[in-house]
Formats: structure tokens, C-alpha cells, sequence
């Protein structure tokens, strides 16, 4: 049985990890799907993604036989089942259309580390998140480049060290989470997002996602120079001219569900 589901409908396309049984828990397998889904084309027409967990948990981290394989692991055996942790996380946070996570249920370790990676994440009322590492006696390293720029150093200090499990409202609160809801919400309020994301241009989508990567953590007038550029380029493409006239024209643009 293959570890992720993978539906597409229309302009969105959405992937589910399919480990009920261990609360969706990582292994070897299922990071290799998830790694070929990120790296790989995507589908003609897909402008949205949402990541999403089958059962009653989203991702509970690592699975306990993957975990008792590390144990036996030597040191570059253990660097290279890390490294390729580390691509899969990557190819997920520079995923080329947006990336909404759904998240119900346990999000630990490095389930919280996919919500790291998302966009926008949408999380149940009830759902539960932890940076859990620490009580094992091991770190959140994979995943800390994404989450600390997710929730900021002051938190990590508190979660990473603490490993401690807290509630949606405080992912909420520290920059994980974008919307909590009743857990039979969910799939409203996702929908609502893909609509707000449906009336932007895919392009620009695209180009933000990057730009963000880019201008974090450095002054303006470090990226003056890359802000103009970008800005002007977008202006005189095909995008930018049929979006800015399609405003001044009070009509939809092309890329809207009204415009097609």
C-alpha cells in the first residue's frame, strides 16, 4: 500500500499521508514518496496543494520501527538517513504553488515540521503540536531551519528545549498555525483559502513564495537593488500587464475562476 494518497480536482491537488495505523508516522518509504511528490512536476493546471493526514492524527513524527533501525545506525549511516529528511523537507518549503497543511490530531516532531513547511496552515481546535526531540535524548535538527524561521528564535528556545506539547491556539499564537477551527471546519475554511489563492495570479504567487526566501532577515537596503529588479520585471510581464489592466478595466483577470 502506498504511503501517500494523492487526488487531484480541477486546480488543486491534494496529498495525504497514508499511514493510519501509526498515526501517519514517518519511515523511510514515506518520506521517499513524499520527496518524489515534492521534487517532481507538477500536474497541468494545479495551483494550490494541500498536505493532510488520513485517520485521526496528521503525523505523529517518527515511526517506532524506523526508530529502532537508527538506533543500530552508525554515524554516516545516520548522516545520510538525515540528509535525506533534510530534501524532503526542502523540496516541500520551495514547493512552486502554495502548500496548505490540514492539520487534526497529533502534529509532533516532524509533523510539526511539515506545518513548518506550509504556507498556510489550517489546524484543528483540538490538535496538538510539539517540538518533541528532547525527551528522546535527540534534537529537531532536520526540521529547525524551517521552524525556527516559522516561529522565531524566543519560541524555539521554549519548544525545542523543553520539547513540550501545546495546543493550536498557542501554534497559533507563535506563528505556526494561520487558522483554528472546530475539526469539522477544516475543510471550509481550507476551501475559503483556495479561493483567496485561486483570485491571485499563479506567477506572482510563485515569485513571492521566492522573494520571501530571499529578502528574510536582511535590511532593505541590502535588497534595494533585488526588490526593484523583481518588481519591474513582474510589471512588464504577461501576468503583470493582464492583471494591472484587468483592474483598471474593472473586469476579472484571466486567472480567476470569473475570468477563464
Amino acid at each position: 500500500m502506498s504511503s501517500l494518497l494523492i487526488t487531484t480536482e480541477g486546480p488543486v491537488v491534494t496529498v495525504s499521508l497514508n499511514r493510519p495505523q501509526v498515526r501517519n508516522a514517518f519511515n523511510e518509504e514515506l518520506i521517499a514518496e513524499l520527496t518524489a511528490w515534492a521534487m517532481g512536476p507538477m500536474p497541468q493546471g494545479v495551483r494550490v496543494a494541500v498536505l493532510r493526514g488520513e485517520g485521526t492524527h496528521f503525523c505523529a513524527g517518527a515511526d517506532l520501527t524506523w526508530m529502532s533501525k537508527m538506533v543500530g545506525y552508525s554515524h554516516d549511516e545516520n548522516v545520510r538517513d538525515a540528509k535525506a529528511m533534510a530534501a524532503m523537507f526542502q523540496a516541500l518549503d520551495t514547493l512552486p504553488v502554495p502548500l496548505i497543511g490540514r492539520i487534526h490530531g497529533a502534529a509532533l516532531g516532524g509533523g510539526a515540521g511539515l506545518a513548518a513547511v506550509c504556507d498556510i496552515v489550517v489546524a484543528s481546535e483540538t490538535a496538538q503540536f510539539g517540538f518533541t526531540e528532547a525527551k528522546l535524548g535527540i534534537l529537531p535538527a532536520v526540521i529547525s531551519p524551517f521552524a525556527v524561521a516559522k516561529i522565531g528564535t524566543s519560541a524555539a528556545r521554549e519548544l525545542f528545549l523543553t520539547g513540550a506539547r501545546f495546543g493550536a491556539t498557542r501554534a497559533r499564537e507563535i506563528g505556526l498555525a494561520h487558522t483554528v477551527c472546530p475539526e469539522g471546519d477544516l475543510d471550509t475554511r481550507i476551501d475559503g483559502y483556495i479561493r483567496e489563492l485561486l483570485s491571485s495570479a499563479p506567477g506572482a504567487i510563485s515569485a513571492a513564495k521566492a522573494l520571501i526566501a530571499q529578502v528574510a532577515g536582511r535590511t532593505a537596503p541590502d535588497v534595494a537593488d533585488l526588490t526593484a529588479e523583481t518588481i519591474a520585471r513582474h510589471r512588464v510581464s504577461g501576468e503583470g500587464q493582464d492583471g494591472m489592466r484587468a483592474f483598471l478595466d474593472k473586469r476579472p483577470a484571466p486567472w480567476t475562476p470569473d475570468g477563464e
